[in-house]
């Protein structure tokens, strides 16, 4: 079995930490896994439809949609204040710092970027967030498309270096980025957040034997007491994990659904 902690793998050193942490919940799970490298862009949807998927985290927007569903182990909880100590997160609305687009319907008419039609962060919540501006004879409310760019390193990238006016960051990988690069992140400003949904869950194939996963869940939900990870939790911002169901995340899919029905199919 594998495990992989791509989605919040910001840069060297989360990465490390991630795999630090992983390889101690397989030990205490007693549960023979390889963590293993994913980088981008090789494609996550293949990832999480691995028949050896152990533990990785997987985006709440496919999640919903997947059939049959994997096995939801737990969610992280950051430990940012504005989380609340609470399994959610949402997507930033950020442009550079020297920009003029000071609320949301300033970037109208401007370059938007985005990760991947299938993420919830960095698609889905901003189509949601933007469909409000959209009319029968408006629907297109950028003048340009920029991505898809995988990951929201690169949205962030792509912002600074003036590639995109306006992007949606995962909040949850903008913290990571924020303790990590602060200067990068300085680079940039938020101009609005969605609302905050529930967020990526660890999940394993649905075909994982009901007592692994049990073993699994039992040793993530006892990451945010080990005194052996403190150092690794501040790395990675993280609390801790909590129980978490796969239901959560159909409001997800029920979102993206009602978008669909304003005719704002698309972000365009």
């Amino acid at each position: 079995m594998i495990a992989n902690a791509r989605m919040y793998s910001v840069n060297a050193a989360t990465e490390a930490a991630w795999r630090e942490l992983l390889a101690w919940v397989a030990a205490r799970a007693d549960f023979d896994c390889e963590v293993i490298d994913y980088p981008a862009p090789q494609p996550l949807p293949e990832l999480w439809a691995r028949a050896d998927l152990g533990c990785a985290f997987m985006c709440g927007y496919p999640l919903s949609q997947s059939n049959p569903q994997p096995v939801v182990l737990a969610a992280p909880v950051p430990s940012p204040e504005r989380y609340e100590a609470r399994p959610v997160y949402w997507t930033d609305l950020v442009v550079r710092d020297d920009s003029s687009i000071v609320q949301p319907v300033d970037a109208l008419g401007r370059r938007m970027a985005y990760t991947t039609p299938g993420s919830q962060s960095g698609y889905q919540a901003p189509r949601h967030f933007f469909a409000r501006y959209a009319s029968f004879d408006r629907k297109s409310l950028f003048s340009d498309l920029v991505g898809p760019l995988i990951t929201p390193r690169r949205v962030v990238t792509a912002i600074v270096d003036g590639d995109a006016d306006i992007g949606p960051v995962d909040s949850y990988a903008l913290d990571l980025l924020r303790l990590h690069e602060p200067a990068l992140v300085a680079r940039l400003r938020i101009v609005a957040s969605t609302p905050p949904t529930p967020i990526p869950p660890l999940v394993a194939a649905p075909t994982i034997a009901p007592p692994i996963g049990a073993r699994l869940t039992a040793a993530l939900l006892a990451v945010g007491a080990a005194s052996a990870l403190q150092a690794v939790r501040r790395t990675l911002l993280l609390r801790g994990f909590v129980a978490a169901d796969t239901k959560t995340y159909d409001l997800l899919a029920q979102q993206a659904a009602d978008t669909d029905r304003t005719g704002y199919v698309h972000l365009q």
